[in-house]
């Protein structure tokens, strides 16, 4: 079934109402123009651009011409917080060939990056983003030479079904260790380029995500929730120990996987895939303890089940629910853990789907203290200077919004193409999409 986003409020607060989602909506967004101060950083307005990979650096892991252009556009979108794209801390962690991946041989190319997404966002909007590095590894989705080489907290009979990765490609304690040291060395390197803070990537099933779910793994990275956390809490504090005060260090998070137990994280341990909070709760308490001041919640795996984190109009699979549905299972979500740690600030995701109505719903949850920001991430391929419109004319332009087709997705999945939108920016990707995907 083909559903679309919605162009209008009045298609929204229809289906919201028949639905039973209870979405709240605000006819004044001007909240979204409102600044927040995180540390010592001001982020100009409650807009982010979400980390979105493009699969198009260099063979070093270097930015790229089409990189490049991506985050000229992004900057000039007027967005306050711009949440810069996953950057592997090892080679082994890409997850293709042409994924970022910073180190002391390609310091420099990064420190050009970052001096001009700000240069550009000054001269277009007269004010700098807070810019965030996502440090990752890929783990279970490492691909840094074309095929895939996996390297696995534990076999999950869900996603390797017949075919179980070796034993071997289980990463021992010693291996998660170096990996820790790698994303602590790139928290350091972050601030030395520039960036204002650092996510300690644990979402979306890499390695750090799928820790969280190790309920049956040995050893000090398994079993209890302290193990299981082990890897996230002693990154964080490693970052916050070598960097300066002023640094932001912080997490884009998994608290719900979609998955039953024991395979997912924030998930009821009765065999439902019904969410539940508690250990997700408790982890943010910790990292608040810790000094994290910021977090932006996700939930989900793209690669599995990408309507839990992205709902979408079409897809490459069915699914029972409306994609509103999966929109509020995120956000009310999202504003329940607000509620247990009222003081962090919680970037939200998957606005895309609710289009033309995003403003309104977002402005609702923030001044209802569900939220603190709203990120965007397919509506920044589609939609670049969606912060922009959304801080001036108090609306997005329904001609602009991303129709949630997943054919960006579509691109990434396939070798050598690099996600972008088809339809709104089809000069330059609707001729890689049908090289791509269609054969032509």
């Amino acid at each position: 079934m083909i559903r679309k986003v919605f162009a209008t409020a009045e298609e929204f607060k229809t289906q919201n109402m028949e639905l039973g989602t209870k979405l709240p909506y605000a006819e004044d967004v001007s909240v979204l123009g409102t600044e927040l101060k995180v540390g010592s950083k001001i982020i100009k307005n409650r807009l982010a651009c979400q980390p979105m990979e493009g699969c198009d650096g260099t063979a070093d892991g270097s930015p790229d011409e089409v990189m490049i252009r991506r985050y000229d556009r992004f900057a000039k979108g007027g967005a306050g917080l711009i949440w810069f794209e996953a950057t592997a801390v090892m080679e082994e962690g890409r997850a293709n060939p042409r994924q970022l991946w910073m180190h002391e041989g390609n310091k420099d190319a990064f420190k050009r990056q970052v001096e001009r997404i700000k240069e550009t966002a000054m001269k277009e909007n007269g004010y700098e983003p807070v810019v965030i590095m996502q440090a990752t590894h890929s783990g279970r989705y490492s691909k840094p030479n074309g095929v895939p080489a996996p390297i696995i907290a534990y076999n999950n009979p869900l996603f390797e079904k017949d075919n179980p990765i070796p034993a071997e490609r289980i990463a021992t304690d010693e291996h998660i260790d170096r990996i820790g040291e790698a994303l602590v060395k790139a928290a350091k390197m972050a601030e030395e380029v520039g960036f204002d803070g650092v996510d300690i990537k644990a979402c979306h099933r890499y390695i750090n995500c799928e820790l969280l779910s190790a309920y049956e793994r040995p050893g000090k990275y398994g079993g209890s929730l302290e193990n299981r956390t082990r890897l996230l809490r002693e990154s964080i504090a490693g970052a916050m120990e070598v960097c300066s005060s002023g640094f932001i260090v912080s997490s884009r998070m998994n608290v719900y996987d979609g998955f039953p137990y024991p395979y997912g994280f924030g998930v009821k341990t009765d065999g439902s895939l019904d969410f539940d909070p508690t250990e997700p709760v408790w982890l943010l308490k910790q990292l608040q303890a810790m000094g994290v001041e910021i977090v932006d919640i996700t939930m989900g795996n793209p690669y599995v089940n990408p309507h839990v984190n992205r709902p979408f109009a079409v897809g490459g699979y069915q699914i029972e629910e409306h994609p509103l549905e999966g929109v509020a299972r995120m956000l009310h979500g999202i504003a329940a853990l607000k509620k247990e740690v009222p003081d962090l600030k919680i970037v939200s995701s998957a606005l895309t789907y609710l289009g033309a109505a995003a403003p309104n719903v977002l402005a609702a949850l923030i001044k209802e203290g569900g939220c603190d920001i709203g990120g965007f991430g397919r509506m920044t391929f589609a939609y670049p200077d969606f912060a922009k419109d959304i801080v001036k004319n108090g609306c997005l332009n329904k001609e602009q919004i991303c129709i949630c087709c997943s054919k960006c997705s579509e691109i990434m999945r396939t070798p050598g193409g690099t996600p972008g939108c088809v339809i709104r920016d089809r000069e330059l990707y609707l001729p890689l999409y049908q090289k791509l995907c269609m054969n032509k």
